[in-house]
């Protein structure tokens, strides 16, 4: 099989984004080292936006019944909860799902799709030319050589993609370490327990039975996260910290993960590209690291896609470090600040003044508007790329509202119900029937366009005449003129700059 992309790495990023180019045509191959797939999970969320992502695919029943909802979450593990519902969103809570769980989900959507996994091999260089690249891998055959179109690292924080391509990766080292523990039985009696959590020890019960604990201990919060934690470590910090071992029983995965904060350069160079954790590292607070990395994937792979079926404008492949690297950097920020909110407790000299400054922040968030603002942070709900022009529609880089609609000659749906092509969406609310034929005319197999005759009222929508909406759901362009003409002439300079010259697309 020709293979036009290869994605290093078949964790969620690289299972997401080999799914979003396959849906577009464009043929992927996943080189994945590991023999099998992950057995334990770093990762237990998908918070509001990844959700919305799997929605537009329609994937989210799949998701939904293998995890558990939540209304909100914390931020820094501060007791006012951040309150998911109160933003706009069908998918306002956090979805507990182990990340294995959400892997083998990916990988079962990937096998629909004719994606195929090579598994047992490890990619030892990565070269490019004007013309590809050249991805040499090392498996149970011995050595050999791929090529490709393009390639993406999603090999995560230690990528060989990024350092055979020569981005670097700037940031601070690791500072801190915390230490987590999945176990078969643990004590629910144990009074142990009730103290561990009011001291900052994370108790997650996980989907098989087991339950998570995670710590920081501030007797051994410097050691190097490459220093293997065994299960006598693991007990002494537990009584250490809350005077009893909890009644923990035999682990079936210890780990140390530290601090260590870093954005890559950029996010593209040239045929090779990077996403997920091989583009930006951090503590893992708020679980926001796979999160960013489906977006990411998200981002990438309709961009990717159209630069592979030869219809992409200018610019529009570097489109994605433009927007997702300044939002890996936001992330690495708030993970940032929420460590050193943990951190301040541990250090003896700022026990007193860290204590008073979580109370102070815990009132704070008790202010509607400061809760919604950090909510929509750290649930990705509130991510908008920039508009290309200072006079753009406010719709334009903001996420399209998942609202519920009737199109011309068909049933009522929704917005991202429409979306799952994974093709642009252009919404005409002024209902023109005579659009869709005109559309599909010049943007066939780029471009759904549909005659809107019902929707559900809407404040970001209200006047809107026209809304083009991207693949991965953000607004690409909106019109609110009454004037047909001119909104005819300003919706083919769009469709042009975001879905390419018309005739060009397959």
């Amino acid at each position: 099989m020709t293979t036009d992309v290869i994605v290093v790495g078949a964790g969620p990023t690289g299972l997401m984004l080999a799914c979003e180019l396959a849906l577009a045509g464009v043929r992927p191959l996943i080189v994945e080292r590991r023999p099998e797939p992950q057995r334990d999970s770093r990762a237990l969320t998908l918070h509001p936006r990844s959700v919305e992502l799997m929605d537009l695919r329609g994937l989210a029943p799949r998701f939904l019944a293998a995890g558990t909802t939540m209304p909100g979450w914390h931020f820094a593990g501060l007791r006012t909860r951040l309150d998911f519902t109160a933003l706009d969103s069908r998918h306002a809570y956090t979805l507990f799902i182990a990340q294995a769980r959400t892997e083998a989900l990916l990988a079962e959507r990937a096998g629909e799709l004719g994606v195929e996994i090579l598994r047992g091999h490890e990619t030892v260089d990565v070269r490019q030319d004007a013309a590809g690249v050249e991805v040499e891998i090392r498996g149970p055959g011995g050595r050999r050589t791929l090529r490709a179109a393009y390639a993406v690292g999603c090999d995560g924080g230690r990528s060989l993609v990024r350092t055979a391509a020569g981005i670097g990766f700037p940031g601070t080292d690791e500072t801190l370490t915390g230490v987590l523990g999945d176990f078969e039985t643990l004590d629910r009696a144990n009074p142990g327990l009730q103290r561990a959590q009011a001291r900052g020890v994370l108790v997650a019960p996980l989907e098989d039975g087991a339950t998570r604990l995670v710590y920081l201990d501030p007797a051994r919060m410097r050691v190097s996260s490459r220093e293997p934690v065994t299960l006598e470590e693991f007990r002494t910090s537990l009584t250490d910290i809350c005077g009893s071992d909890c009644g923990i029983g035999r682990p079936r995965w210890l780990s140390r993960f530290g601090n260590a904060s870093r954005v890559a350069e950029r996010y593209r160079a040239g045929r090779i590209l990077l996403a997920g954790d091989a583009a930006h590292i951090h503590f893992p607070a708020g679980g926001q690291g796979l999160n960013t990395g489906l977006q990411d994937a998200a981002n990438l792979g309709w961009r990717l896609a159209a630069e592979v079926n030869g219809w992409a404008p200018p610019g529009l492949l570097d489109g994605y470090d433009a927007e997702r690297r300044p939002v890996g950097a936001a992330v690495v920020e708030n993970t940032e600040v929420q460590t050193l909110l943990a951190e301040l407790l541990l250090v003896p000299r700022y026990a007193g003044p860290g204590a008073a400054l979580r109370r102070m922040l815990d009132e704070f968030l008790n202010v509607s508007e400061v809760n919604r603002n950090l909510a929509a942070q750290v649930s990705a709900l509130g991510t908008a790329y920039p508009a290309r022009h200072p006079d753009a529609d406010p719709l334009e880089g903001r996420r399209m509202p998942d609202v519920g609609l009737t199109a011309a000659g068909s049933s009522a749906g929704r917005v991202y119900e429409l979306a799952g092509r994974g093709r642009f969406l252009l919404l005409d609310f002024a209902g023109d029937e005579a659009l869709p034929p005109a559309v599909a005319a010049g943007w066939s197999g780029r471009v759904e366009a549909v005659a809107v005759t019902e929707w559900d009222p809407h404040r970001e929508l209200a006047g809107a005449a026209e809304v083009l909406v991207r693949p991965d759901g953000h607004v690409a362009w909106a019109s609110r003129t009454g004037d047909t003409a001119v909104r005819r002439a300003e919706r083919t300079r769009a469709l042009t700059a975001w879905a390419g010259a018309p005739g060009t697309g397959s």
